[in-house]
């Protein structure tokens, strides 16, 4: 069984005090990609997040966009057609626009449901306790850190993006220090991230390949938690193409059995997983500790 002392610097312990409790209790969270959605609850909504706790996740995942006029939204772009029947990008919409906009749910019905202002979810969950990661909201970064010191929120918050300097220097220079996760490709990338004395880096997201990637190897992964530093995989299923963890996915491991994946990807000792089906990994994992 894994032991751990606290994630991030030691300066920021505060902060990262939720993190920290959870990861001790579980040993490894449950990321939900884009929350819970099945039947007529509809990703990106607060249904989806409430789902999300109940099917025993850790950790929400919101999308961010904001509307032509400045509020910000939940929503991943990209997907206005399959859920909103619209071809313009809701980036390039006024709140007015988005909210005449109706959700379709996952087989495709209208429903009455609207996109959820990103306020509207942040008080929802304000001050429980809950992880949240928030994600695609890095063009937006130097607003977006001033918005979320308007809530009780701090120790919530796992904030994402590629590491490029632009955005970790905003972080840098922000009063409330936010928990930072980079989403990393290569060594450089992890290397990079440390250099920043002043951000509150807790972890990674950890994009290997395939199995002869660096962060596939188990050592690697000790190395970074002993620098105290979180690990994070993904084992949610894009698509047919891409591979977010060498191969070991949602699909594999329901249609092969669940010891040929998130197995596979739990041995390694990660902090968190992230996937689309949180009740299956959740129970899977829950099952595997009690018989350690």
């Amino acid at each position: 069984m894994k032991n751990i002392d606290l994630y991030g610097r030691k300066e920021y312990e505060e902060i990262n005090e939720l993190l920290n409790r959870k990861i001790n209790e579980k040993k490894t969270l449950v990321a939900v990609h884009r929350g819970m959605s099945a039947g007529n609850i509809i990703e990106n909504t607060i249904p989806a997040y409430i789902a999300t706790i109940e099917t025993g996740g850790d950790i929400l995942e919101v999308d961010v966009i904001k509307s032509t006029d400045g509020v910000y939204y939940a929503f991943h772009n990209g997907n206005e057609k399959r859920l909103l029947n619209k071809r313009k990008d809701i980036k390039k919409m006024s709140s007015k626009e988005i909210e005449k906009c109706s959700y379709n749910n996952p087989i495709g019905e209208k429903t009455s449901y609207k996109v959820e202002k990103l306020d509207t979810i942040l008080k929802h969950f304000e001050g429980k306790d809950v992880l949240i990661n928030i994600d695609r909201a890095w063009e937006y970064f130097e607003d977006l850190l001033n918005f979320f010191d308007k809530y009780d929120i701090k120790k919530q918050l796992i904030i994402k993006s590629s590491p490029e300097e632009e955005y970790i220097e905003i972080f840098e220079k922000h009063k409330v220090k936010y928990m930072y996760m980079p989403i990393v490709r290569d060594e450089k990338e992890v290397e990079f991230s440390k250099k920043f004395k002043k951000l509150n880096l807790v972890g990674f997201e950890l994009i290997a390949r395939n199995n002869k990637s660096l962060f596939f190897d188990d050592s690697y992964i000790r190395k970074l938690q002993k620098e105290k530093y979180f690990t994070w995989v993904n084992s949610i299923k894009l698509n047919d193409e891409t591979n977010l963890y060498a191969g070991y996915d949602d699909s594999l491991a329901i249609l092969e059995g669940f010891e040929k994946s998130w197995g596979v990807i739990l041995n390694k000792k990660v902090d968190i997983i992230q996937t689309d089906w949180p009740s299956l990994l959740a129970d899977y994992i829950r099952r595997r500790r009690s018989e350690e």
